[in-house]
C-alpha cells in the first residue's frame, strides 16, 4: 500500500478526466473493478454530469521570465476545472484569481470550480507576498470536451443476494489522507474478499467522484440498493495520525454502526463517535431521504478536522503504509463480524412461549426476579426476531454474552428458538 500510495500521489485526478482513469487502470491491477462512464450532460436527480476537464500545463511567469508558480511542481497549484488561459496581467488583475492560507503560509490550498466556469491558481502565502508589481504571463493549457466521469465498480457474489456496501471517492489531486487512501485501502480490500472461500453476502465496492458520482450511482441504482444493501461503510480519509472516528448513519443505530462501534472497541484504540449531522462525504447521499441505506464511516483522520485537510501539507509524510494497514484491518474485522453474525427467529408463532411448562421458569408466580438464567431465556426470545444477535441483546439488557449463549442452548434445544440470519 505505501508503495501504491507514492505511485498515485502525483497523478492530478478530478471529477473528470485523464487522471482518474489513470489512477483506476493501477488499481485494477491491484483488484479487478470494471470502469464504468457517466456521460457529460447526463441528467441525475437535481444534477448534471458536467463536461470532462484535463490540463497538460500550467503556470505563472514574472516579466523577467522567472517562474512563479508551476503546475509541475504541484498540481494543486491550479484551480480544478479552470478554463484555458494565455493573457499577460498586472498584478492588480492577477490578485483575485490567486487564493492563498494567510493562516497557513507554507501550505498551498486545494480550490475546485466544477460546476461554474473559472480559473485560478493556488499558492503558497509566503511565495503570494513575494510577487512584485509588474506584468506576468498567466497560462492554464486546459480542456474542457463532452465526455464522461470515470468511475469503478466491483461486485463480490456471496451465497446471498443482500449487500454490503463498500464505497470510496477518487477525485482529487495529490492529497494523500483526503482522498487517496480511501482508494487504496478499499483496493485491498476488495483483494481481500476475492481471497475469501466463502462468503455469506454479496460486496459492492465503488470507486467513485465525489457527490455526482454518488448521485449518478444512484440514479441508476437506488432501488436496487435500497432492496439489497444490509450495511455499508463510505471509506474515506484512512491514513494520518489522529485518533478514529465513527460517523454515524442517519438512523443512527444500523447494523454497520452497531459493528464497527464494536470492532472499535475490542481494539481497544481511541476512537470518538459523531452523529449524522457531523457528515461531509458520500454518506450524505446513500443516507439521504428516499434513499436512507445503513451506511456508516470509520474514518481514521477525519476529513475538516485536522489543519493539513485540503491543503499539500497532506502529503506522503503525513500518511504511511503502516496506519493504511491498520484502517483496512479494522475494516476486515467489519467484515468478519457482520459473515459471523448469528441472529435468531423464535419458532412458536405471537407472543412468549409458555417456559414454566418446559421447566425453564419457576411456576410459582413472582418468585423469578432473581432468577438469572430466566432473565436470559426472556431476553434472548423478546430479541429472537432475526435482526439482533448476541452482542446486541447483551448491549441492549446487559446481560453477558455468555449468559446469553447458555440461553441460546437451551432454547435451541427446546427448539424455541433457531439459529439463523434472515437475509440468508
Amino acid at each position: 500500500m505505501q508503495a501504491l500510495l507514492e505511485e498515485l500521489f502525483p497523478i492530478c485526478r478530478s471529477i473528470g478526466g485523464e487522471g482518474t482513469r489513470t489512477t483506476l487502470a493501477r488499481l485494477r491491477e491491484v483488484v479487478p473493478l470494471n470502469q464504468y462512464e457517466a456521460r457529460s450532460g447526463e441528467r441525475c436527480f437535481d444534477w448534471t454530469v458536467p463536461d470532462e476537464w484535463n490540463i497538460r500545463d500550467a503556470y505563472i511567469d514574472d516579466q523577467h521570465g522567472n517562474r512563479m508558480v508551476d503546475f509541475n511542481d504541484n498540481n494543486l497549484h491550479v484551480v480544478g476545472y479552470s478554463t484555458p488561459v494565455d493573457e499577460v496581467l498586472s498584478l492588480e488583475t492577477l490578485r483575485p484569481h490567486l487564493h492563498t492560507l494567510p493562516d497557513m503560509p507554507d501550505a498551498i490550498p486545494y480550490r475546485t470550480s466544477y460546476y461554474e466556469r473559472n480559473w485560478g491558481f493556488c499558492l503558497r502565502h509566503t511565495d503570494y507576498q513575494g510577487l512584485t508589481e509588474g506584468q506576468y504571463h498567466v497560462k492554464i493549457d486546459s480542456s474542457f470536451k463532452r465526455g464522461s466521469l470515470p468511475y469503478g465498480e466491483l461486485r463480490i457474489p456471496g451465497r446471498a443476494p443482500t449487500e454490503i456496501l463498500l464505497a470510496t471517492n477518487i477525485c482529487h489531486p495529490s492529497m494523500a489522507n483526503n482522498e487517496l487512501s480511501g482508494p487504496i485501502v478499499l483496493a485491498f480490500l476488495g483483494k481481500w474478499l476475492l481471497q475469501q472461500s466463502a462468503l455469506n453476502h454479496s460486496y459492492r465496492l465503488l470507486w467513485l467522484p465525489e457527490t455526482i458520482g454518488a448521485v449518478y450511482y444512484l440514479s441508476k441504482n437506488a432501488a436496487e440498493l435500497r432492496e439489497r444493501v444490509i450495511a455499508g461503510y463510505q471509506v474515506v480519509c484512512q491514513g494520518g495520525p489522529a485518533a478514529y472516528t465513527y460517523l454515524r448513519s442517519r438512523a443512527g443505530n444500523t447494523l454497520a454502526d452497531r459493528i464497527a462501534l464494536r470492532i472499535l472497541k475490542r481494539a481497544g484504540i481511541d476512537f470518538r463517535v459523531l452523529d449524522y449531522s457531523d457528515r461531509g462525504s458520500d454518506e450524505r447521499q446513500w443516507c439521504s431521504p428516499g434513499v436512507d441505506l445503513p451506511v456508516g464511516s470509520l474514518i481514521r483522520c477525519k476529513y475538516g478536522d485536522y489543519p493539513e485537510y485540503h491543503t499539500s501539507l497532506d502529503n506522503l509524510e503525513f500518511v504511511n503504509g503502516p496506519q493504511l494497514e491498520e484502517s483496512l484491518e479494522l475494516y476486515k474485522k467489519c467484515i468478519r463480524e457482520i459473515e459471523d453474525r448469528r441472529t435468531y427467529l423464535r419458532t412458536n408463532g405471537w407472543c412468549e412461549p409458555n417456559l414454566g411448562n418446559r421447566g425453564l421458569y419457576n411456576v410459582l408466580g413472582g418468585d423469578n426476579d432473581g432468577d438469572a438464567d430466566a432473565g436470559a431465556l426472556l431476553e434472548l426470545l423478546a430479541f429472537a426476531d432475526g435482526d439482533h444477535d448476541l452482542e446486541d441483546i447483551s448491549q441492549r439488557s446487559s446481560i453477558s454474552v455468555e449468559r446469553l449463549k447458555q440461553a441460546e442452548k437451551t432454547l435451541v434445544e427446546q427448539e424455541l428458538i433457531e439459529v439463523t440470519n434472515r437475509e440468508l
